[in-house]
């Protein structure tokens, strides 16, 4: 049996025949047994995984641009919209074969990648750079990144509906291990295989890579970086579309463990910026520590506290960071991340 978060938790919404023990009283949720503790701290870590993903294009953009890049969680959105798109296309059917299940999500997975970094790039183009050119000040990238994020919220809500709607169904999703007597479905291993590998390729493009030296340069000094060649505006928006593929990405695999909303993104977001600030907003191994430790926070709280509690506990860890070390837990620039 697996403990469940909330129906609107990426981890909460029990998919394609799994039954989760639900919490029936007030002496369950005080109360957690050893084999508890690890269900709920292995959901936890699928759950944070997924929201280090989110965070790391928070923080991209802000260690290039000091800009918080409020539009994030609709381009998280519009990407689970893309997988869907593309998953209406081929039309999985029932009980694909184990290839053509792996081919289902990879096209979906490309499907959500590209509608985020398409969203992402016009974000930059249209919204940011025009500002940047005129010198504007931060106020007003914050005013139009929030007018941008209501935009394309609204936009979303006109052209594909208000009501969810659920992704096909692409695989069995059976139980395939157990890690300390917790049983791991082959959605949570999807979702965390894909977040690890995501965020160990973006680590290693950025610290290894001649687009990752500009990256940092930029974000260090971006002056002195345009004085010594590097193209500051090609760099900055091959970041912006570098976090919009991840947000992307994460849309698909939100929306696989529950369902596309154009309200899906607002949640998820604002958890995620979180996150970025508790690991250090700028360092994005601090976002990938700061995903993991929100999402074990959060699922850790509704054994002991109840499902009501799960989203002030990641408040109430972003206010003690925030207290004691403002700069986050590992808080610095990316251009210092190497």
């Amino acid at each position: 049996m697996h403990p469940t978060v909330s129906n609107d938790s990426p981890a909460g919404r029990p998919r394609r025949h799994e039954r989760r023990r639900p919490l029936s009283s007030h002496k369950e949720v005080c109360s957690m047994s050893l084999q508890e503790f690890w269900d709920y701290l292995v959901l936890g870590v699928m759950l944070g995984s997924l929201y280090a993903v989110i965070a790391i294009g928070y923080t991209l953009v802000y260690g290039v641009l000091q800009l918080i890049n409020f539009a994030h969680s609709e381009v998280f959105m519009l990407g689970a919209y893309g997988s869907l798109i593309v998953l209406q296309l081929v039309s999985p059917g029932d009980n694909p074969s184990a290839l053509a299940s792996i081919g289902f999500v990879a096209l979906a997975m490309a499907g959500s990648a590209l509608f985020g970094g398409v969203t992402a790039y016009g974000l930059e183009k249209v919204a940011y750079r025009p500002l940047r050119r005129r010198g504007a000040p931060r106020l007003i990238f914050l005013i139009t990144a929030i007018g941008a994020s209501f935009f394309l919220y609204n936009l979303a809500g006109k052209l594909f509906g208000r009501d969810p709607l659920p992704l096909p169904e692409m695989y069995d999703n059976h139980t395939v291990f157990s890690l300390f007597g917790a049983g791991v479905n082959i959605t949570q291993m999807l979702q965390f295989a894909t977040a690890v590998v995501m965020m160990v390729a973006l680590d290693m493009l950025v610290t290894r890579t001649k687009l990752g030296k500009g990256i940092r340069a930029v974000a260090q000094d971006a002056e002195v970086a345009g004085l010594m060649g590097v193209d500051i505006d090609k760099v900055i928006s091959r970041t912006f579309i570098i976090g919009g593929v991840l947000g992307g990405v994460a849309g698909f695999l939100f929306a696989n463990l529950n369902q596309v909303s154009y309200t899906m993104g607002f949640i998820p977001g604002i958890t995620a910026f979180a996150a970025a600030v508790v690991g250090g907003i700028g360092n994005i191994r601090g976002a990938m520590f700061g995903g993991i430790l929100i999402g074990i926070v959060e699922t850790m709280t509704v054994p002991l506290l109840g499902d009501e509690w799960r989203s002030v506990s990641a408040m109430v860890v972003l206010i003690l960071v925030l207290m004691f070390r403002p700069m986050g837990i590992l808080g610095e620039r990316v251009g210092r991340a190497a």
